[in-house]
Order: structure tokens, then sequence, then C-alpha cells
């Protein structure tokens, strides 16, 4: 017998997939539509009733693997082994970490190395949110609910999508009721058009950046797994050593008072894209980091002798890191803290205790 989540232990009734579609649809809808059943969970995220992102819990990884397989056929950005890198950094032990959408940070990050191009995830998250629908448009019974603020708010948005018009297309595939479309109002069906020429059809979908018509599409074609090892970051103090020389590295510099928060950031960042320096010292720290010049910084708000506010300001006032990402590192911020790190032009809090998934989110908010 299969063991459920705590999370799935709900009350069920029966859905209308349509419907809770038809309520995420309005201009001023933000935020995402969760939907649960006893074979997995559906998030959907949209952004004044834009659909910007979809994914099944139970197959959260397998459809990117497989249109990547498809994608860099054509692709010559992309490496061979795109497969295996994304599964070792993003996906092995993720269960027991809490990053709600490891996916979507792995679109993130294939942006943010140039193996794919902003338009090119645009069209890679429309085939995803595609699947993800044909699967949630024939739920029968669950339990669903909406939460304004997600992890996706402060992570880039590479689409916009119509969910008019991707149900349209689920419809053409033979699987969702005819009536979608008289249920939604034209007002809330009305698309931003940018003469851009959606993948799939001759139908139009808003995307935020590029060409997607020059684009290579992406096919289907049978699903393949691929496994490696997972590598964990160091636990040491010394700079993690850099990966290959193909993909860029970012430099993370961070200081704390606090040996255990440094192995703690050192643990939760992958050492193939992240190299981190951990400094305990904050008056050694600063020539050090005038010598490294690294891509984001995480200071501990609370040090003796300087503390990081002090350091934030004596940063800024140097011509190199007048727009480097500074973030705060606080047990507490209230609207003093939030204040003080203002006037010191930090670029924002990372707020203790922190788990694996909050680091992230603040990094490629800062980096992408």
């Amino acid at each position: 017998m299969k063991t459920l989540p705590i999370s799935r232990y709900r009350f069920f009734q029966k859905l209308q997939p349509l419907s809770l579609l038809k309520k995420i649809t309005g201009k001023t809808v933000t935020g995402c539509l969760q939907v649960f059943s006893t074979s997995g969970a559906w998030s959907i995220y949209v952004e004044e009733g834009k659909l910007i992102y979809a994914c099944y819990s139970e197959r959260m990884f397998e459809p990117l693997y497989r249109h990547l397989q498809s994608l860099s056929q054509e692709i010559t950005t992309i490496p061979r082994e795109i497969n295996e890198q994304l599964r070792a950094i993003f996906e092995t032990g993720i269960e027991n970490q809490s990053i709600p959408n490891p996916d979507y940070l792995a679109i993130c990050w294939l942006v943010n190395q140039k193996y794919i191009s902003p338009g090119q995830a645009a069209i890679l998250i429309e085939h995803l949110a595609l699947e993800v629908l044909q699967t949630f448009l024939v739920l029968e019974e669950g339990s669903y609910e909406f939460i304004p603020e997600s992890f996706l708010d402060d992570l880039p948005k590479f689409c916009y999508l119509n969910l008019r018009l991707l149900v349209e297309q689920c419809q053409q595939r033979g699987n969702v009721h005819e009536g979608y479309k008289r249920e939604v109002d034209e007002r809330d069906s009305v698309i931003q058009k940018d003469n851009i020429q959606s993948p799939m059809n001759s139908r139009q979908s808003y995307y935020t950046h590029t060409k997607p018509r020059t684009e290579p599409r992406l096919p289907n074609i049978d699903s393949k797994r691929y496994g490696s090892q997972y590598v964990n970051a160091n636990n040491g103090y010394q700079q993690i050593a850099s990966p290959s020389a193909d993909s860029k590295v970012y430099t993370i510099f961070c200081i704390d008072d606090s040996p255990i928060v440094l192995n703690t950031i050192k643990n939760f960042l992958d050492e193939q894209i992240f190299s981190v320096i951990g400094v305990t010292d904050s008056l050694k720290a600063l020539m050090e980091i005038l010598r490294t010049k690294p891509d984001i910084i995480l200071l501990d708000a609370d040090m003796p002798d300087l503390d990081g506010y002090e350091l934030c300001s004596l940063l800024r006032k140097h011509s190199y890191f007048k727009n480097t990402p500074i973030i705060m590192v606080t047990a507490k911020a209230g609207l003093i803290d939030r204040a003080r790190a203002k006037i010191v032009r930090a670029s924002g809090h990372l707020i203790k205790p922190f788990t694996q998934g909050d680091l992230l989110k603040v990094i490629f908010k800062h980096i992408v």
C-alpha cells in the first residue's frame, strides 16, 4: 500500500478543473493554484491571470529531460550530458530539501548558463504546461487551495500564457471538454499580442522575450531517464574547487561569525555552479572581498567590530561594488532593520534560520 505524504491527507471532493481554471484567469489574480489528489499534486502559477508555469509533482523532471533531449538535437549550446547535470544539481535528494519547484530553478539555471535563450525557455514552459494541463483536466476528485504568494514571485519570468488557448490546444488533442471556451469571460481571454507565433500551432501566446518563431520546436519523443552521482558541497572553509570551464561559476562571498552558518551555506550550494568563500572576521573580509570581486555577497547583519550594515556601506562606496548584490543575513527583519538596510543600499534579506530553498531563491533572484 502506498503511503501518502501528510499534505495529501485532505477532505477530497468532486472537482471541476475547468471551473477552477476559470477562477484564476482574471486580470487581478496572481498566485499559485495547488490541487491535491491521491495520485499527485498540481501547481499552476499565474500572474494577472496569465499562466507563467505549471508542474505535476509525480512527473516534475521527466518531461523537462525529454524536451531538453529533443531541443539539444537542434541547439548546439546544450551539452549532451545536460540531463545528467540537472539531475545531479537539482533533483537528487530533493525529497529531503524544502525547494518547492526545483524544476523551475533548473530552467532559470539553463538560461543563466546560456544553454538556452529566454525565448526557448518560454517555448519549453508552454510544452510543459500543456502536459500538466492534460493530466489536470481529467481530474475528478481532490482538494485545492489558492496561495497569493508563491516561490516563483522573485524569480525571472519567461512567458505569460493564455489559459484559454492552452486548454483549446488540449481540446485538439481530444482530452478536454469543449465547454471551457464558453465558460471563460471574453474580457479575461484577451491576450497581449506581440506578433509572436506559438510553436504549437497558429494561435498566439504572449511571451516576454526574444522571437520564438526562430527557435527550434520541441517534438514529442519517447521518455528516457538518466542517472548520476550527486556531488555535495565541500564542508571546509577554503574556496570550493571550480568545475569545468565550459559553464560560468558564481563566486559567493559569505561573511558570518558563525562557522555553522558558513558550513550550512556551503552545503546548500552545489560546487558545479557556485564557488563559496566563507570568512568569520568582518575586518579581514573587507580586503578579501576587494581581491576576490565576488558575484554576490552574503553579510551577517550582527557581527562584532564591523557589522554587516557598516561593511555594506563601505562596499557601496567602492566603484566596483556599486551594483554587486549584497544580501543581509539576519535573524530579524523588522521595520528598523529594513530601513537600515535600505540606507546602506543592501539588495535584500535572508532571514535566519533559512532553508536551502530560501537561499537558492534569493541567489537566483539577484544573479539570473
